[in-house]
């Protein structure tokens, strides 16, 4: 095997995991449950990759908004608090982000958990799916809106199981 072999089989294995992480992947009725269980691991590997890019982002943000912060009483009020709210906004859309991050983690550690533990390929999605659907049942009988991002994130995840975990003939 050569460099150029080496080189395609690996942008082959990174174009496949970027198809399946489509949002608008439709698989046929007759795909695999291997496929439909990578399907899944590689939209929540696509989301959590886009969700520390906007963390990182928000963060940049948040320092510069930081650093505009006025420090004396030069500015008028009215511009302090344009300043202090655009701070706020930031801290708030970072918090936000680490929530939807961290439910994507929830969600990939518990798929993990549901391949290990069931015995059978087609049960893992239904077991899957029933876990989450838990996790956001409990989450929605605490306090939901402190949790709004991490639940919506669950929510994502449960409808990319539903979209790419069964067959239109189930």
């Amino acid at each position: 095997m050569n460099f150029d072999d080496e080189f395609l089989e690996e942008s082959t294995e990174v174009g496949s995991d970027e198809l399946l992480a489509d949002d608008d992947l439709r698989l046929p009725d007759s795909a695999n449950t291997l496929v439909r269980l990578h399907a899944i691991r590689a939209w929540l590997m696509r989301r959590q990759k886009e969700t520390s890019r906007e963390i990182g982002d928000t963060a940049l943000a948040l320092q510069d908004a930081l650093q505009e912060e006025p420090q004396g009483t030069h500015l008028r009020r009215r511009e302090r608090q344009s300043q202090t709210d655009r701070t706020q906004r930031q801290q708030q859309a970072f918090l936000d982000a680490q929530q939807r991050l961290r439910g994507y983690e929830e969600a990939e550690a518990l798929l993990e958990e549901c391949v290990s533990h069931t015995t059978s390929g087609e049960r893992v999605l239904v077991e899957y799916f029933l876990t989450l659907e838990e996790q956001v049942e409990n989450a929605m009988q605490e306090n939901a809106d402190e949790h709004l991002p991490w639940l919506q994130a669950m929510k994502d995840v449960q409808h990319r199981v539903e979209h790419v975990g069964s067959s239109s003939e189930e």
